[in-house]
């Protein structure tokens, strides 16, 4: 049987100079994010397959790389479904393992605990530019802080990590679920049919206020309802304030907290924003997850067109571990996104330490291989990155491709003199 060198689908060999890009973005957030306060934890890769199907990952949960249970336990002749086949599988995002986490390790945690977590997740999603099976995500989240000034720290710290990539001039969508869910009951909508109109909304943006209106009623809902639903948006492109034009217009169908909530964190942000940014309240935005609970927000970056990451609040999370909710926020960074824009405007990293090759000859040994040696190592005390190689044949060949990543400097030893 043949080997296969291709990497299987979905996922990604990392070439030398993209991971040098790589690991100094991941440096970045890491020191911006615990600049703001954030720990860094580690949770493991692989999940008990009841946390991972518990409903509330959403459309991930049909994406999942299911694992097969082992030894004694796998009876593949008494295996009558799937279910009897796998205990375990591979995590689709960072944020059902944090919850297990700290419903099994809050009472060693501060109130509230700021985690930072990076790692790879896994899901058997259809590939494409910027979407891996494989891929990195770098979350922070804040446990146990009800108040929204977990949001407003959220979007502080993640937007500093972007203004120190140089982005400029995106925007952050935020909105909160109970205002989805007073829109709908507004117009009429029984409660358990509000995931289905928000599925249906979540794709406005692609086809428009008219195609929304068109599947809703296809989907069996009333033209009446549907009608006076869609009018908050047509009001709302017109409103100079669409939150406040929202309160008057919900009226008691919004909570007075959710209205509270999106103005403060609102006008927070915008006074101690550092980075140029444009903060937008967007009533159409839904995000899939079912376990959002309250504020939600998305971070678009124009050099991509899409998304480039997001999050928000699911305070009934932790709940199902412990019994008990606790409040809890969370903001996912569109890492491999971001590096795919990185990559494609030609980014190199800044302040890199000079690196210097040492090109010695074949037949370099004894004292001169000695002193070949001690010289690399006086150059690293200095902070240079140093490479100790034997040369090749088309020693021309071996320095361009050292020059490709990112060698200035060559030193050449020879075992014997060279000849004018």
């Amino acid at each position: 049987m043949a080997l296969i060198k291709k990497p299987v689908k979905g996922m990604k060999d990392v070439m030398p100079k993209e991971m040098e890009i790589r690991a100094y973005v991941q440096n970045l957030i890491r020191e911006t994010y615990e600049g703001y306060g954030f720990t860094q934890i580690e949770t493991p890769c692989v999940e008990s397959i009841e946390n991972l199907c518990s409903k509330q990952g959403g459309e991930n949960e049909k994406l999942i790389f299911k694992i097969m249970k082992r030894g004694d336990k796998l009876r593949l002749s008494e295996a009558q479904s799937e279910a009897d086949l796998t205990d375990t599988g591979l995590r689709y995002d960072l944020t059902l393992p944090l919850s297990r986490y700290y419903a099994c390790h809050s009472s060693e945690l501060p109130t509230p605990f700021k985690a930072l977590q990076m790692g790879n997740v896994w899901r058997a999603d259809q590939p494409q530019k910027g979407r891996f099976r494989q891929f990195m995500q770098c979350d922070i989240d804040i446990l146990g802080d009800a108040s929204n000034l977990a949001e407003i720290e959220l979007i502080l710290a993640m937007s500093t990590v972007l203004g120190k990539l140089n982005f400029k001039d995106f925007n952050i969508r935020y909105n909160d679920r109970r205002m989805l869910k007073a829109m709908a009951s507004y117009a009429g909508f029984a409660e358990e049919d509000y995931d289905s109109v928000f599925i249906t909304l979540d794709k406005m943006d692609k086809i428009g206020t008219e195609g929304v209106k068109e599947c809703l009623v296809a989907d069996g809902y009333e033209p009446a309802k549907v009608e006076k639903y869609l009018a908050l948006f047509d009001g709302l492109e017109k409103a100079a304030d669409g939150v406040e034009y929202l309160k008057e217009t919900l009226g008691e169908f919004l909570p007075a907290e959710c209205y509270t909530n999106l103005t403060e964190i609102a006008d927070s942000v915008n006074s101690a924003k550092t980075t140029d940014f444009t903060l937008l309240f967007d009533p159409t935005l839904v995000r899939g997850m079912s376990y959002y609970t309250g504020t939600i927000f998305e971070v678009e970056l124009k050099e991509f067109g899409s998304s480039c990451g997001g999050g928000g609040r699911y305070d009934k999370m932790i709940g199902r571990f412990t019994g008990q909710d606790t409040p809890a926020v969370g903001f996912s960074i569109g890492f491999e996104r971001i590096i795919t824009i990185l990559l494609d405007n030609g980014f190199t990293v800044p302040g890199s330490q000079d690196k210097v090759a040492l090109l010695l000859d074949k037949g370099l040994a004894g004292d001169k291989l000695s002193a070949a040696m001690k010289d690399a190592e006086s150059l690293r005390k200095e902070g240079k990155k140093v490479l100790v190689v034997r040369m090749n044949k088309n020693k021309k060949f071996q320095k361009q491709q050292l020059e490709e990543s990112g060698y200035k400097e060559f030193k050449e030893y020879y075992a014997e003199e060279l000849k004018n």
